[in-house]
Formats: C-alpha cells, structure tokens, sequence
C-alpha cells in the first residue's frame, strides 16, 4: 500500500473549500438578517409616522387613505404602543394577552432588547411610545445562523469519521498485505525444512534432536497459519479456553530461560469459549513475551483464568517495570513500543485479535513499578 500525497492533499483542498463554502453562507444570512432588520425598522418608523399624524388630527378629522392604509398592512410585526396619558393600544398580538398587563410589560421589555422603541412628537410633544418587536419571519431567519453552524459542526465530523474510516482501512489492507506476504515468505524454507528433517531421520540422527526440530516446524506452520489469518474473518470453534491457554502457557515455559518463572493457575477445570485457536495463542504468546521483555528476562509471569458470571477473565501479570497511566491507552495504537527493536504492532495486533475476531475486550488493568497484569476478558459460550 503506497502513501498518496495527491490524493491526501485533494481531501485536504475539499475539505477547506467546503467550510470557506458554508463560511460565506453564513456570512451572508447573516448580513440578510441586518438588511431585513434595518428594512423592518423603516416600516416601523413610517408607521409611527402615520400614527403620529392620526393622533395630531382633530377627533372629528378624516386621516385620510393613505395613513389608513399603513394601519392596515402592518399584519406581522407585533406592537404595543403606549400613550402620553399611559393607555396602552396593541397590534399583532392575541387579544387574549392583550389585556393582561404582565404580559403586556414583559414583552415591552423584550421589544426594547430587539430594537430601540420609537417616540412619537408633535411640536416638541410627546405622543405616545412604540415599542415593536421582530417579525415572525425575522425571528426565524435569525436562527439560521444556528442552523448553518450545526451543519458545519455535522459536516466536519463527517468528514473526520471519513479520514479515520479512511486511514484505518489503509492500515488493516498494510497489515494484512505485509501478514500475507510474510505467510508466503515462511512457507518456502519450511518446505525445506521439513524435508531436510527426513532427511536426517533416515541418517538415524538422536531421535530427541529430530523430534524437537519437529516441533519447532509445527510451530512455524502455526505461525504461517496466524499470518495467512490476518485480513479475513478467523472461524471460530467452541474450545476450552482453560486448556488453549494452559498449551500457550507451556510452549513458552519450556523455550524460555531459567531466570524466568512461570505460574498458571484457573479457578474452573474447563471453560468453553468461541475461540481460534492459533490466533488466541498467539494473543497470549504477545502478552507473556512483553512481560518478559519488561523484566528484561528475570523474574515472574503468571497466567490466571477467572469465570466472572457470563465472561471470563484472564489475567497475565509480570514483575516488570511497569507502564506508565498516561500510556495505558497509547499501547494498542499502531506504531507505539518502549522497546528499541520494534515495530509497536504487537499490542494493536492483540487488541484486534481480542476486540474485533472475539468480541471481547483488553485492557491494562493495573501497573506499577512492581508489575503489570493485563486482563482479557471475553464471553463463555453457551
């Protein structure tokens, strides 16, 4: 799998042109809620007016149409207009609230926060006051912004779940590719492997010698076997988990050094789990192994299977030097490693085998400077 920077740099050039994009949409609903504002502010200011000439007339004066008309179009913005005597006349708002004076000075107090009341004058005079509120249509268009900025918020996290989706399906075709191929690298000296074991079977070689190298090339075949695995979904079978780690367990006792001691102990005989067999030896091998790198080959690893009412819990403790709380997380990412020779693929490796083939769950459950103990923990089959 090669790095792309063309295509890596055209999702970078799409994702800013989108938000420059939706940015200057926002811009501008934003400006054509001022624009409104100010254009519903001239409707206001004739209406007062109209309203300051209709009260300057006579009481038997005609106002005429035209100052009729200005009464009769303003049909949405809501108003409350407050005499020089203090009688208070509305307009655009329920007649039911309309007489409750509560009400009535809440809502001045509103209209005075959205927008600055108008004074109606004759001659130095004061009038009456007009307290008006937004329109209905410009109380929705105000919450556009709002909702523009959600869709930004959406779409950004759209497009990072797509980039995260994107990168990890990169990594796992590399891992399987690079498991693949190292499948296939293994299978042809183990070929020759085993032909060269018969052939010092028939040279009437120690029979121990030949029966050790024939399981070091069963070993190898497993390990080909969990890389060939890597990249397709593993079957699984019912197994008893107990005895699947107890093998692992004595694998790695019998080939590692005396300075290292091992201890296995299961608080049930036989536990059935849905399990593959290679990669969950394989799972505990990477574990047992790290321990006994964190104690740079001395001291003690233990194994201990707890049934826990559905699931099942195993634990492998070392006497290393620990890790840190910071890092209790980082180690299953691809690429983090404490040691001076490695990949970081060990962990991540795991946490896949355990998490996404076995449904189950891995974590660092304690660590000091005394020890480590990771715990596995997955479902007993019914």
């Amino acid at each position: 799998m090669k790095f792309n920077p063309k295509k890596k740099t055209s999702y970078i050039f799409l994702l800013i042109a989108s938000f420059v994009i939706v940015s200057l949409i926002l811009w501008n609903t934003n400006s054509f809620f001022q624009k409104f504002k100010v254009e519903e502010r001239y409707k206001m200011e004739i209406w007062a007016t109209a309203q300051t000439e209709f009260l300057s007339l006579p009481a038997d004066a005609d106002p005429g149409n035209l100052v009729l008309l200005v009464f009769q179009k303003n049909t949405s913005t809501p108003m409350i207009l407050v005499s020089k005597d203090g009688s208070i006349k509305t307009n655009n708002i329920p007649e039911d609230l309309a007489k409750d004076t509560v009400y009535l000075a809440k809502k001045m107090a509103q209209f005075r926060n959205e927008n600055t009341p108008l004074v109606m004058e004759d001659k130095g005079e004061l009038l009456a006051t007009l307290y008006y509120g937004n329109s209905e249509v410009l109380n929705k268009l105000k919450f556009y912004p709002l909702a523009l900025m959600l869709i930004i918020f959406l779409f950004g996290a759209v497009i990072f779940f797509f980039f995260r989706t994107n990168k990890a399906s990169e990594q796992n075709k590399l891992w399987a590719g690079m498991a693949k191929e190292t499948a296939h690298q293994i299978g042809t000296p183990l070929t020759s492997l085993l032909g060269w074991n018969e052939h010092l079977k028939a040279e009437n070689i120690n029979p121990e010698i030949t029966l050790e190298i024939e399981k070091d090339i069963g070993r190898l075949q497993k390990i080909t076997d969990r890389f060939s695995k890597i990249g397709s979904l593993p079957k699984l079978e019912k197994l008893d988990i107990v005895a699947e780690t107890r093998d692992a367990y004595s694998y790695l006792k019998s080939r590692s050094s005396k300075l290292v001691h091992f201890s296995f102990q299961s608080k049930a005989d036989s536990i059935p789990v849905l399990l593959n067999s290679e990669l969950y030896n394989w799972t505990i091998e990477n574990l047992v192994k790290n321990g006994i790198d964190a104690m740079k080959g001395k001291g003690h690893v233990s194994i201990e299977i707890i049934p826990v009412g559905k699931n099942v819990q195993i634990l492998v403790s070392d006497t290393g030097s620990g890790i840190p709380r910071r890092n209790f997380n980082n180690i299953f990412n691809p690429g983090v490693t404490t040691k001076k020779r490695g990949w970081g693929l060990g962990l991540s490796l795991v946490k896949r085998i355990v998490e996404e083939y076995h449904k189950g769950k891995i974590k660092v459950l304690s660590s000091t400077k005394e020890g480590t103990i990771m715990q596995i923990s997955l479902k007993v089959a019914e």
